[in-house]
């Protein structure tokens, strides 16, 4: 018998309670929402007026808490200044506030398909905190140059108030700059926006192509989002990057490595995002040789970002499968504490020595941590944090990420399961995700649904592609379990 939607958000919220989390908001913190009167002012504070530049934001089309605009214009010798502004959730969300230490607990927004769990109410993230279109706003503003080589120079940051002038999607953004669609409507109203498109992008490409000289890179995963019609999974839509996702997942690389240089050169401690090198190369180069395009024996990133090159043109329709592979096999990323001087950990997936997170405050705990820094270090007071307190959030980010993870994963499996109920016995193609003492995934290619195989596992490693039976599927427990039937 099919769930109805209202039990899918019953198993969301109940996974929420179950890895930590708290689904709701507590009183204390509610109260203190009904006394914000409206959007921070900073009334008395002289900040810069850059509310006459063409910003644009670009997210999701149902995404209301927009964190971050950005705008740009050319320079002489073919270099682009881009501006990243970024919410000053801080005005409204002061640290040990009971809305703050909500957000602490949970660390992070959790989207469910099925269920939002904002990190912020509702009134704050899509309203007064959120750089919505044609709304003044007080902002951090993340300003560089881009040099037609994909260099950046002259980095700055400081606070200054801002107007989003157009909402835009990735979806018709990306269409657009593919050549596949128009203009969107809303970037057709304000005048000069399409260069501003042009141009953003221009600056996106330089610094993404340098980075993959570097090593950086290119990953391109499935993340099935559940379609419900009459509260019934009627459908696994895949969401892929396009050309606009791939413009602002690089502003932001660039605006978060320029924020974590901008407080090491004021003596600041940092909370870094990192990815360490691959915990399983040896795996990953076994898979390399199977496919008759090796790699070295020690982690390399730039011999992997060409190998993962290599193969996207050789079996683009397959890539996804081997990017997570990939993924699964260098180990998660992780939020750590890292003092003056000492040497940067980096990021081993982008090829960058200097990241932290600081472009999605309304959405993120430790964005608004580094706001709180950045502040500090603007206006000459000390660091707002001790350096074993930031350690400790540091870990519990990570950790409550982590959780937050398992509940995206949980309720994805419950609609997967919803979806593949009426389907017991048939076979399907796919790739072994997980082995270990624990158990063996996999995920069936088509629909992309992930799941355990429980007879037949035995030799199945990461990687391994191989033909599986449905056998059995519990809605209420997300179990989704496979019978290997054939290599």
């Amino acid at each position: 018998m099919n769930l109805r939607k209202h039990d899918l958000q019953a198993i969301a919220r109940l996974a929420m309670l179950e890895q930590g989390l708290e689904p709701e908001f507590p009183q204390e913190a509610l109260h203190q929402l009904s006394a914000i009167p409206g959007p921070a002012r900073d009334e008395g504070i002289s900040l810069p007026e850059l509310t006459d530049l063409p910003w644009c934001s670009i997210d999701n089309d149902d995404s209301h808490d927009l964190d971050q605009i950005s705008s740009s214009e050319r320079l002489p010798g073919g270099a682009i200044r881009l501006r990243v502004a970024v919410a000053d959730v801080d005005a409204l969300v002061a640290d040990q506030t009971p809305l703050d230490l909500h957000a602490r607990k949970n660390t992070t927004s959790v989207y469910t398909g099925v269920r939002l769990f904002p990190m912020l109410p509702e009134r704050l993230c899509t309203d007064l905190t959120s750089l919505s279109e044609g709304e003044e706003r007080i902002a951090i503003v993340i300003e560089t140059t881009v040099a037609p080589d994909g260099k950046i120079t002259d980095p700055r940051v400081f606070r200054a108030r801002v107007r989003n002038r157009a909402k835009l999607t990735y979806r018709a953004v990306g269409a657009w700059l593919e050549g596949a669609g128009p203009l969107p409507e809303a970037a057709a109203r304000f005048p000069g926006m399409d260069e501003q498109l042009r141009m953003q992008d221009e600056a996106a490409q330089n610094m993404r192509e340098l980075r993959h000289e570097h090593g950086a890179l290119e990953l391109e995963t499935i993340q099935p989002r559940p379609i419900t019609k009459d509260g019934v999974v009627v459908d696994l839509e895949q969401q892929k990057k396009d050309r606009a996702g791939e413009l602002i997942e690089d502003l932001m690389i660039a605006a978060n490595g320029v924020t974590a240089r901008f407080l090491v050169s004021k003596g600041f401690p940092t909370l870094r995002r990192v990815v360490r090198s691959p915990e399983r190369w040896a795996r990953i180069a076994e898979l390399a040789a199977g496919l008759k395009d090796p790699l070295p024996a020690d982690p390399d990133p730039k011999a992997l970002a060409g190998f993962l090159v290599r193969q996207k043109v050789r079996d683009p329709l397959r890539f996804p499968d081997l990017s997570l592979t990939v993924v699964k096999l260098m180990g998660r990323g992780e939020y750590v504490l890292e003092m003056p001087g000492q040497s940067p950990t980096g990021h081993f997936g982008l090829a960058v020595r200097d990241y932290n997170h600081s472009t999605a405050p309304n959405r993120r705990y430790p964005d608004l941590i580094t706001h709180r820094l950045l502040k500090a270090a603007l206006s000459g007071r000390k660091p707002p944090y001790e350096a074993d307190a930031l350690g400790q959030l540091a870990a519990h980010c990570t950790q409550q990420e982590n959780a937050a993870d398992k509940v995206e994963r949980r309720v994805r499996k419950s609609a997967s399961a919803m979806f593949l109920e009426n389907r017991i016995g048939e076979k399907f193609d796919a790739l072994v995700t997980g082995a270990s003492d624990k158990g063996t995934w996999v995920r069936i290619l088509k629909p992309p649904v992930d799941g355990k195989v429980v007879q037949g596992s035995s030799g199945l490693d990461v990687g391994d592609l191989v033909k599986v039976k449905l056998i059995e599927v519990d809605v209420e427990n997300g179990w989704i379990d496979f019978a290997a039937v054939g290599g």
